[in-house]
């Protein structure tokens, strides 16, 4: 089979969109399936097998970020070379509806993955939000009442955008987690790399530096944490356009000491600072599924979460971890509550490394191929269909 990834989001830029792109890509390759993403160029990008890179403009709300130009002469070319059984689109808006006509116009069944709560994200227009918030919402509807079937992470954004109005087929499939990369870790290199006492308490919240991510209500917590325990750290690890704040937040409180920035982290480091760490904070209140609280339980981290969309069926209540309301003083009480008893965080962490199994990558591959395989049946029988009546 082979699969055509329209997103608006890839690498060299991270996110969680990114990663699930790279994870099921990993796995459909090793079935023996053929995967072609189309993405936004980015400079400096070496070419990549099975990439095709569109001409891009920086967007004015990320530096970091690119928008692609949907335009390209050599494009009608390479899908006659190498035509698509399948259309996967992950975003609504630029190479999302690109993918969307070529799949119209090649008769193949498209997909989509709601990755993102999109219309909690207008505070990033800088006019209008309400309006804004309306407009992305019904654009969002009308995208996936095109689709043969959408995909979301988490079974509350199921029901969510159901209600929401959309009336094409939904499943929920979370993006799986490679085990693999967890089982060999260093577990000493977070503290000391930073230079970390070996006792002292390391709470861990990975995330990009945005308002949308909730950082200054996981940093005012963690402020009465260490108030009562001294011997606590704060990992921060993202960038983002609210990094400057978030910082002058931090030298308010007097925390400069016990609050650490990494910035970005290779991936490598990235699994070295999860199995350094010793809880997991969550103050989100946007996710589709939170990525990271999966990655977190794969490390064998006990979580804190605000609950909240996807986050609530990420975070199993009292038993790999707690889900609190988004109020400081609760976030707060659940920190020292596991901070306070050894015992209890050794066995949410066994329970959040048993847990994380049921979203391994490859069987969540397995159930996507299952879905594609089903769409191409529905989609050869129509054609059938229609072919008869001429």
């Amino acid at each position: 089979m082979r699969i055509g990834i329209f997103t608006d989001s890839y690498k060299p830029y991270i996110s969680g969109v990114v990663r699930s792109i790279e994870l099921f890509t990993s796995e459909f390759e090793q079935m023996g399936h053929e995967v072609i993403i189309f993405s936004p160029n980015y400079p400096g990008v070496e070419k990549e097998k099975n990439v095709y890179r569109f001409p891009s403009v920086p967007s004015l709300a990320h530096d970091d970020f690119y928008l692609a130009l949907p335009f390209s002469w050599g494009l009608k070319n390479f899908i006659k070379e190498k035509p698509l059984d399948i259309v996967h689109v992950h975003s609504p808006f630029i190479l999302g509806r690109l993918g969307a006509r070529l799949a119209k116009r090649m008769g193949i069944p498209l997909v989509f993955t709601y990755h993102t709560l999109y219309d909690q994200y207008t505070h990033y227009v800088p006019l209008g939000k309400d309006f804004s918030k309306q407009i992305t919402r019904k654009m969002c509807v009308n995208f996936c009442n095109r689709c043969h079937l959408v995909i979301t992470p988490t079974e509350i954004i199921s029901h969510h955008i159901k209600n929401m109005g959309v009336t094409s087929p939904v499943n929920w499939l979370p993006t799986g987690i490679d085990l693999s990369e967890f089982s060999n870790s260093d577990r000493h290199w977070l503290k000391n790399t930073y230079k970390i006492n070996p006792h002292d308490i390391v709470m861990l919240f990975v995330g990009r530096a945005g308002k949308e991510k909730n950082i200054p209500f996981i940093i005012k917590s963690f402020s009465l944490v260490h108030k009562q325990h001294p011997h606590t750290k704060l990992f921060l690890v993202g960038e983002g356009p609210e990094l400057d704040n978030l910082k002058n937040l931090v030298k308010s409180l007097q925390l400069e000491d016990s609050v650490i920035w990494t910035g970005k982290l290779q991936r490598e480091e990235l699994i070295k600072a999860y199995c350094g760490a010793d809880l997991f904070v969550f103050g989100s209140l946007t996710e589709t599924q939170g990525l990271v609280i999966a990655e977190a339980k794969a490390a064998g981290l006990p979580v804190i979460a605000v609950d909240a969309f996807g986050v609530s069926n990420m975070v199993s209540h009292e038993e790999d971890g707690f889900l609190v309301q988004p109020d400081i003083q609760m976030f707060y009480q659940k920190i020292t509550q596991l901070i306070n008893n050894p015992d209890l965080r050794r066995k949410m962490s066994t329970n959040a490394l048993r847990n994380v199994q049921k979203i391994s990558s490859h069987q969540c591959a397995k159930k996507l191929e299952n879905y594609y395989n089903e769409l191409k049946i529905k989609a050869m029988v129509e054609k059938q269909r229609k072919e008869a009546l001429l």
